[in-house]
């Protein structure tokens, strides 16, 4: 099934906008995550899909050639996962994921085709019979996922599903999760503010600000050709120069950096991994900090530009606090972007 947002707003009583006006379309099977910071009206979003939220006049939701805006969520067939899995602590596993089917009134050997079913794609068939309570956070997280696509829902939401856990298991469970939503070939929302979970699961991601989407893309697009500020900021971390620039010249505090375009009235960003430390580099600061991150180090320079710099170091000895050192980076791996771009 499609998704399609055609002026899709939430205007609160007091007179809030926790959402403006937005245009959203996914196509079937497609996995669109909504990635930004709390308060930003991904979650508003999200509610306004499900039929938790009423949008304000003129909004249409669409599933496919049905228009579901004024109804309710019982009769719109979504499946939801929630941040915290509110399962049934008096049911079994299998009564967990039963549960909606049983709702629907469908004939036992039915649901238990469909419960088998889904308990295999989730590998969960040996705690079949076992009280959730006695599961750990991410079997309770599978166990979630499951009962949300029993009863098949037309579309999948997920609400912030693995922020209740440690991070380890969030990243092992990062990955299963993206293999399990193409598994199931089912058209899903996925709100999250970790950047890594909403690159790692999604299709093509929508990052909002401010109640609005700013820019989507996939994950690889976002990432290479963010259109503001704010992207290139939430998206990689990339850091802003502060400098003068004269034509492709951008002078530092530092040194000068050669741009790869005219940047009047633009600013400049870089991203950590496109600082390298090299022996007589342009650009010579002094090293903040040095953080050991197992697979590289990440080092901070300061007097190149105002703000401390982010350098990714790979290799065996790396510099150390206090050291003066010298950087290089390639005028392709400078981002020049419209100062106050929408979204900042």
């Amino acid at each position: 099934m499609t998704l399609r947002l055609t002026n899709t707003a939430k205007t609160y009583p007091d007179g809030t906008r926790a959402l403006l006006p937005t245009e959203l379309y996914v196509d079937q099977g497609e996995i669109v995550s909504l990635l930004g910071p709390s308060g930003c009206g991904k979650t508003t979003l999200l509610r306004i899909i499900a039929g938790l939220e009423t949008p304000d006049a003129g909004s249409e939701i669409w599933f496919g050639s049905d228009n579901v805006t004024s109804l309710p969520v019982e009769r719109r067939k979504v499946g939801m996962v929630f941040q915290f899995f509110a399962l049934f602590p008096n049911m079994s596993v299998r009564g967990n994921i039963g549960y909606g089917l049983k709702m629907q009134k469908l004939p036992k050997s039915e649901i238990d085709a469909r419960v088998t079913e889904v308990l295999d794609m989730c590998q969960l068939q040996e705690f079949s019979g076992r009280a959730v309570d006695a599961l750990s956070g991410g079997q309770r997280q599978r166990v979630a996922l499951a009962r949300a696509i029993a009863p098949r829902p037309r579309l999948l939401l997920l609400d912030e599903p693995l922020s209740a856990l440690d991070a380890a298991l969030r990243e092992e469970l990062r990955d299963e999760l993206a293999v399990l939503l193409r598994e199931f070939d089912i058209t899903a929302i996925f709100v999250t503010h970790d950047q890594d979970e909403a690159m790692a699961i999604a299709d093509r991601v929508a990052v909002m600000s401010n109640g609005q989407v700013v820019q989507s893309g996939t994950p690889e697009d976002l990432y290479r050709n963010p259109k503001s500020a704010f992207v290139a900021g939430f998206v990689g971390n990339a850091m802003r120069f502060d400098g003068t620039c004269e034509g492709t010249k951008l002078k530092l505090a530092g040194g000068t950096l050669t741009l790869p375009g005219d940047g009047s009235g633009q600013d400049v960003f870089v991203r950590a991994e496109d600082v390298q430390i090299e022996a007589d580099g342009p650009l010579t600061g002094r090293v903040e900090t040095v953080t050991f991150l197992g697979t590289h180090y990440r080092i901070g320079i300061s007097g190149i530009t105002t703000d401390v710099l982010a350098s990714t170091y790979v290799g065996q000895n790396a510099p150390r606090a206090g050291e003066t050192v010298t950087a290089e980076i390639k005028p392709e791996m400078l981002m020049l972007l419209p100062k106050g771009a929408a979204g900042e």
